[in-house]
């Protein structure tokens, strides 16, 4: 049986319409795969981040900052837990503006602090809605009357906050630290990443109303402690020295270093006016510089130590080496170089020179040297360079070579022109003529550790003088002059403070040796020299035989008093005696020579700020009875009988030798013993002091025949041999002595400059060889 054929479909299925959609459908997934992959695999760390930022808060835990302490671990700058004030906008809700004046109110102290304002603070509330600071480390009265008003989205957090217990202690040195705990000066500046520390983080989960479900917190590394050569309370006596000289002098700026002159440590670095790094709101940005590291002046003459030293060392200059210093002015191609006005000196010594500041002397001392190795010990000294003190901002100061010098340039850099240095530039300088003659870079800091005070492992070191040099020298020191050269320059340096112009750096008890400065300051209007603007200083050390500290007292501007107190002489000077006196006492240090008493410093004082003291007609009369041993019923003696002719047939007048004083000039010190035994065997006299001693000595004295020794070396003086006094009155210490001379007088010299008074007085008749007392003033 045949079967009917199978029919087929009217409406079959057509191939490429399946091909269609099954393409559709695989884009389709394909599609939602690489949309998947990349929010899953490419976008996965953002999501993450975003999901964190809604459901955990991560805190950063600022880690304790590094500690700042003395020699003698007295903290200098600590670090104490404080707290600061935030709040949560979106739980202040539509309370923002009210809680901005109420909190205001209390945290807005300071009209000059806009942070805390009202409108800053409602800014901040406005700008975000889970964070914004209301106040950050507020004193713990302020925190206390937040609490007690319990504002709701009102929160505390802890933070650290910078505090220096001793205010504004050496604060150009310490520096200070900003809101963020960044050092912003000083020592907190230059090891700011190494006392900064490492921070921690506290991650914090919150549900979905910003509950707090757990955290989870990683300890900060605290920063490391450094410990300062800084001696707290040396540094109190120099501030507290300057300011009062600040205040009298009415200067412009003021800065006194001291220094261990064997190891370059520095004991104390006094800058006025300063600053309380506790006070920020309130600093005078004038005030922040530490002018120590960063100021550059020119000496003046305090750079004629440099110049004398490296005479004496490299040119073969002794001290008692003869130096023309061609009447007080000296022309070399064209230019003209005066001493001070007052000062108008021929030939005299070396230490002369130095002592009573001739600049003409120190150029002679340059020219000696040659421009090549002045300059070469210019910078053996550490000038031009920087010392490499721990301490930010250092400039090297001024120094050309030689090529770039003028003509005349070595005149000028002889007397402290045309370069520039910084404080502590030049007590380094002084240190190495005070130590044996090795340069020692300076140090402020002596080690950085991570104990704390009260750990056994950190010691004091309290400072102990020592007069040796370290076994082993540090690196960049170097020997710049010989030993004995630097003990020549120890004696000249006493000598300035003896019988030059350093009198005022006289100690009770110690000998002390240094070098007055006053520098004339560039008028930046004229591009001149000002004659009213000027840089007084002194650089010197003390005791002279074993020195124990190094001190430079640059006082800047002193307008007060007249001309003479804005020298180095008056305004600084007084400083290095306060400083230096204090501080010896203090550090135990040995006399090593006699105490004066109360009287016997006024006096000295009194002499010291007249070089020329007013000394009565009755006290050199008394000076003149001493000297000449006249007996009591002697007509000499009488002011009124002093013209009257004594009878011829009057029995010789014996007159013990002189005896030489217990002061002796730095000059007669100096001389050879055959020049001095014979220049007092031809009616010298080793006990004129003034300034212009040497040339007294130096003149040539006649021999008078009316005098004649006896065994016992007593001097007779023809009594029958008279011959009148002649008038000295105006006359240089020079003219006095040649018109003494010519008639077989000697003088004995009181004071410095012309001659005012005299005893006996013009025209009375004497013996010859009889010592004249002549006061010569300015």
């Amino acid at each position: 049986m045949n079967k009917a054929p199978r029919q087929t479909l009217t409406a079959p299925i057509r191939r490429i319409r399946f091909a269609y959609v099954a393409l559709f459908f695989c884009c389709w997934t394909s599609l939602i795969a690489l949309r998947l992959g990349w929010l899953q695999v490419v976008r996965h760390g953002d999501f993450v981040h975003r999901a964190a930022l809604q459901q955990q808060r991560t805190f950063e835990v600022a880690p304790r900052r590094g500690m700042l302490y003395d020699r003698n671990l007295r903290e200098l700058a600590v670090t104490v837990q404080v707290d600061s004030v935030y709040a949560v906008p979106s739980e202040l809700g539509d309370n923002r503006a009210s809680a901005a004046e109420i909190l205001a109110e209390i945290v807005h102290a300071d009209s000059r602090d806009n942070f805390t304002s009202q409108q800053q603070m409602l800014a901040r509330f406005n700008a975000s809605r889970n964070f914004a600071w209301v106040a950050r480390k507020v004193d713990p009265e302020i925190a206390d009357r937040l609490r007690e008003l319990n504002l709701k989205g009102v929160y505390f957090q802890k933070e650290f906050k910078r505090f220096y217990p001793n205010n504004d202690l050496a604060a150009q040195v310490l520096g200070y630290v900003g809101t963020d705990d960044v050092g912003l000066g000083g020592l907190e500046r230059q090891f700011d990443e190494d006392m900064h520390g490492e921070p921690g983080h506290m991650l914090t989960a919150l549900d979905a109303k910003r509950h707090v479900l757990g955290s989870e917190e990683s300890q900060p590394m605290p920063g490391e402690n450094l410990v300062l050569s800084i001696d707290a309370n040396i540094q109190y006596m120099a501030e507290r020295a300057l300011d009062a000289q600040m205040l009298k002098t009415k200067a412009l700026h003021g800065t006194v270093v001291v220094q261990d002159p064997h190891t370059g440590q520095i004991l104390a670095l006094a800058i006025s006016p300063r600053f309380n790094p506790n006070d920020q709101k309130h600093m005078d940005s004038s005030v922040l510089q530490n002018l120590a590291v960063s100021d550059v002046y020119e000496p003046g003459s305090t750079f004629k130590l440099v110049t004398y030293s490296a005479a004496l060392d490299g040119a073969g200059v002794q001290p008692t080496d003869l130096v023309d210093c061609q009447n007080g002015a000296m022309t070399m191609y064209g230019r003209t170089l005066h001493d001070d006005h007052s000062d108008h000196f021929g030939v005299v010594t070396v230490q002369y020179a130095l002592e009573h500041s001739s600049d003409v002397g120190a150029a002679k001392m340059a020219l000696k040297l040659g421009p090549n190795k002045f300059y070469s010990y210019m910078r053996g000294f550490g000038f031009g360079d920087r010392s490499g003190i721990e301490l930010p901002s250092e400039t090297r100061g001024l120094l050309r070579a030689p090529k770039k010098w003028g003509a005349t340039s070595i005149l000028s850099m002889a007397i402290g022109q045309e370069v520039g240095v910084t404080p502590v530039q030049l007590v380094t300088m002084v240190s190495a003529l005070a130590n044996g003659g090795v340069y020692m870079p300076p140090h402020v800091l002596l080690q950085s550790t991570d104990e704390m005070k009260g750990d056994a492992r950190l010691k004091p070191a309290a400072f102990r003088p020592s007069n040796q040099l370290p076994s082993t020298l540090p690196d960049g020191a170097h020997r710049v002059i010989s030993e004995m050269t630097s003990a020549k320059m120890r004696m000249m340096m006493q000598g300035i403070v003896t019988e030059g112009t350093g009198k005022l750096a006289a100690l009770n008890g110690y000998s002390s040796a240094g070098k007055t400065g006053t520098a004339q300051k560039i008028d930046v209007a004229t591009h001149t020299y000002s004659h009213t603007k000027l840089v007084a200083s002194f650089a010197g050390f003390a005791p002279v035989s074993n020195p124990a500290i190094s001190i430079a007292v640059v006082i800047d501007t002193p307008t007060a008093g007249g001309e003479a107190a804005h020298y180095g002489g008056a305004a600084s000077a007084p400083v290095f005696a306060d400083v230096a006196q204090q501080v010896l006492e203090y550090l135990g240090v040995p006399h090593d020579q006699p105490l004066k008493t109360k009287k016997e410093l006024q006096i000295a004082q009194k002499d010291a700020v007249d070089d020329s003291p007013a000394d009565s007609t009755a006290d050199l009369s008394a000076m003149f009875d001493d000297v000449n041993n006249l007996p009591a019923d002697d007509p000499l003696r009488s002011p009124a009988n002093a013209a009257a002719d004594v009878a011829a047939n009057e029995k010789p007048i014996v007159v013990p030798p002189t005896k030489a004083p217990s002061k002796t000039s730095g000059i007669v010190s100096l001389l050879p013993a055959k020049v001095l035994a014979a220049f007092q065997a031809n009616g010298g006299t080793s006990s004129t002091s003034g300034n212009e001693g040497a040339s007294a000595r130096l003149a040539p004295t006649k021999v008078v025949p009316a005098v004649s020794v006896k065994d016992k070396g007593s001097v007779v003086v023809d009594a029958g041999l008279r011959v009148p006094v002649p008038s000295f009155e105006g006359v240089g210490l020079r003219g006095v002595v040649e018109r003494a001379d010519t008639v077989g007088l000697r003088v004995q010299a009181v004071g410095s400059g012309l001659a005012r008074e005299q005893v006996p007085a013009a025209g009375t008749m004497v013996p010859a060889g009889t010592e004249v007392i002549v006061r010569f003033s300015r």
